[in-house]
């Protein structure tokens, strides 16, 4: 048995549904107590969404004395790699958060916004459902929870 019971969370910049991803962190954290494990939440550090949301319900149970960690991974400023220059930088800090393993991966998915696409029709955002397919292509259990 680990030590550590880590969850990769990856989401949509825009996400805003605070509940669905506070509900995943709650029951992880239940988890990895009655395991004896300490709950090591990990994501991309964005400033907004779904990395942010668990940042901040990480940090709120941290100040409550749980024995969980936050393990930040931003594609700009990291503190240990270089991902380049975007539009790169994300995919490439993704593919690195899923080298380093994850006991479950967690995407909130929302609709593309991205200015950059040049796709018509409604779709999936890039970046959540990428990390996503290369946590299931590495074998970490992955669950999608998609938003209209």
């Amino acid at each position: 048995m680990t030590t550590t019971y880590r969850i990769l969370i990856t989401g949509s910049r825009d996400w805003t549904d605070h509940r669905a991803i506070e509900n995943i962190l709650t029951t992880a954290g239940a988890l990895a107590i009655a395991q004896g494990q300490r709950l090591v939440v990990v994501h991309g550090g964005c400033p907004t969404g779904a990395d942010r949301i668990a940042d901040a319900w990480a940090r709120w149970h941290q100040n409550r004395g749980q024995n969980f960690d936050i393990e930040e991974h931003p594609a700009k400023g990291h503190p240990t790699e270089d991902f380049g220059e975007w539009p790169g930088a994300g995919p490439r800090r993704n593919a690195y958060m899923v080298r380093l393993g994850a006991d479950a991966c967690f995407a909130f998915i929302g609709p593309c916004t991205s200015p950059r696409c040049r796709r018509t029709e409604p779709h999936p955002s890039h970046g959540a459902s990428s990390c996503a397919d290369l946590a299931e292509q590495a074998a970490i259990p992955t669950r999608r929870t998609y938003s209209a």
